[in-house]
């Protein structure tokens, strides 16, 4: 919040604020500022792409689309989300080669999605004095929830209940709201007193009942989970009310570009009918690469090629173990690479919010302290010349070296 006061950010209210995805970009590169200005620090960032990773007897080579490679003891991967979500891209991003993200004052927009990406990006263009239509369409049409201040109940372990899969879930948790409800509160205190143990919860079910939760109660659970904030929702609402937001449930069935923009059809979900609409910008928001083989990132395709890596049972990530070890081909953890955050959603689900990569990060940066610790052997072919990073990347006393050659 002393960030946000410093630029004279308004906040109305600490407690049901969410500061928009970019201006938290912005925050975490003012964190990064420092350290990395500072010539003693131990983060030394080195701004270039890694196309292949190749693993050799105790140590690691991260090959870089500039030809250098970097050496390392362990390698984290914290690649989050891919690149190619959506058939579009954000609102900073360009559709494609040849057209500008932003379009025309009065241009009519089509945004694909109607998660939380779609809420920042249309509120980016009603920031911006965008005047045109903004048509949002998803499968079922779906808006994310509000956020109230509320007060989430304290459930312990034993309480949950752990294993019983998704269908008796949903009836517990449904008990857990009305008792919230009776004593003053809502279904938000739920969905947050739960937090904790979502984690377990998922690990908990068998991988056909995580197939059925997908398939049937992750749409809603999302919108519940992940909240707008109050103020953003009066937003979105009154654009609803004045006819610039339109939200259909239905999905794109094709789209032509034609001059000035595209023409596009829409299948709607509530019948057969299709309509056709013409649209100056396309921006997706319609979720996530889910298939690591249909990733365009070339380190993970590098990683399942070599079988260093495998994707999860249910296809949306990478097979790791708890602890964030890589499962290679043969079903095998490997001690030498890792994964944080988006990647690793197979085995933890919940891990794509700050807070939850946060405890994530902490606990691997423990464990990989502790493994130093145990006197495990280090790499020591490295040399502080480096022509990539000037020797920055080299540090004789480092716990966790890595330098380029």
């Amino acid at each position: 919040m002393q960030w946000l006061e410093t630029r004279s950010i308004p906040v109305d209210d600490p407690a049901t604020y969410f500061a928009a995805r970019r201006l938290y970009g912005e925050y975490l590169e003012h964190l990064l500022k420092e350290p990395r200005e500072d010539s003693g620090s131990r983060l030394h960032v080195i701004d270039e792409e890694c196309v292949e990773l190749v693993q050799h007897d105790g140590y690691v080579e991260l090959r870089l689309a500039n030809g250098s490679s970097i050496v390392a003891e362990r390698c984290v991967l914290a690649t989050g989300h891919d690149r190619s979500a959506g058939r579009g891209q954000s609102l900073l991003a360009q559709v494609d080669a040849g057209r500008t993200a932003l379009p025309e004052r009065t241009d009519r927009v089509l945004v694909i999605g109607t998660s939380l990406s779609m809420v920042d990006t249309c509120l980016s263009l009603l920031l911006r004095g965008h005047a045109g239509e903004i048509v949002a369409v998803s499968r079922r049409g779906l808006l994310p929830a509000v956020h109230r201040k509320n007060q989430p109940i304290v459930l312990q372990r034993s309480e949950v209940p752990l294993g019983c899969g998704p269908a008796h879930f949903v009836t517990w948790f449904r008990q857990l709201v009305r008792a919230a409800e009776a004593g003053g509160g809502d279904w938000r205190d739920v969905v947050d007193g739960l937090r904790p143990h979502n984690q377990s919860i998922w690990q908990s079910w068998s991988i056909t009942q995580r197939r059925r939760f997908f398939r049937h109660l992750k749409a809603w659970w999302d919108i519940h989970r992940h909240r707008m904030a109050p103020q953003v929702s009066e937003r979105l609402s009154e654009a609803i009310g004045r006819g610039q937001l339109r939200v259909i449930a239905g999905r794109v069935r094709d789209v032509t570009p034609v001059e000035g923009g595209f023409s596009v059809r829409l299948h709607r979900r509530d019948g057969q009918r299709t309509e056709e609409i013409r649209t100056g910008q396309i921006y997706g928001c319609a979720g996530l690469v889910a298939d690591p083989d249909k990733s365009t990132n070339p380190l993970i395709r590098s990683l399942l090629a070599g079988g260093m890596a495998r994707a999860d049972a249910l296809r949306i990530g990478l097979d790791v173990a708890t602890d964030g070890a890589l499962i290679n081909r043969n079903g095998r953890r490997n001690d030498l690479l890792y994964a944080v955050g988006p990647l690793t959603r197979g085995t933890f689900l919940e891990i794509e919010a700050i807070p939850d990569i946060r405890v994530q990060c902490q606990r691997l940066a423990g464990a990989l302290l502790a493994r130093q610790a145990s006197g495990l052997p280090r790499v020591d072919r490295l040399r502080p010349n480096c022509p990539s990073c000037n020797g920055r990347a080299f540090r004789s006393g480092a716990s966790l070296k890595a330098i380029c050659f």
